[in-house]
């Protein structure tokens, strides 16, 4: 692939956001921005500005949980907001079937599947938070309340502890 050319998974993410009237600015960061602390260190910002687009399963079911990168995620409040009893982390080929990208590229919206979408309210601190862009190496900058709007989330105390 050409240096400055756009990977396919980001192209889809650029595609998902038209579609839903968002216009996805791509920062590509070839260091890699696949840990939220490493995403927060290469754009130079606080880790909690960093959605981590984490998929579990309640019941059987996928879901994505949009996590502020400060935070670790409580599964039983995740089963709980779904309505579920149990919660599990997905593995990264269910991971890659149900929002056709890899660990550590998942953006919020632009799924293979339809997914339920649950958003960390400590998101909603900040007036811009960064998510991942299809690839371990391309950002993109939200509004939260925009991004709660495009994926149609549910807000919620998600934060362990």
């Amino acid at each position: 692939m050409h240096p400055n050319a756009i990977h396919p998974n980001t192209q889809r993410v650029i595609a998902a956001g038209q579609g839903l009237g968002l216009a996805v600015s791509v920062r590509t960061f070839p260091e890699g921005t696949k840990t939220a602390a490493d995403a927060a260190a290469a754009i130079g910002v606080e880790v909690g500005q960093i959605v981590k687009s984490l998929v579990f399963t309640i019941d059987d079911s996928p879901v994505i949980a949009l996590v502020s990168g400060a935070n670790q995620l409580d599964e039983r409040r995740l089963a709980a907001e779904a309505g579920g009893a149990k919660c599990r982390r997905a593995d990264a080929d269910l991971v890659r079937s149900a929002t056709g990208y890899p660990i550590g590229g998942v953006p919020p919206f632009g799924h293979a599947q339809p997914l339920r979408v649950y958003v960390d309210r400590d998101l909603l601190d900040y007036e811009e938070v960064w998510a991942a862009a299809g690839t371990w190496n391309d950002v993109f900058p939200i509004d939260p309340d925009a991004l709660v709007r495009a994926t149609e989330a549910t807000v919620a105390d998600l934060r362990r502890g």
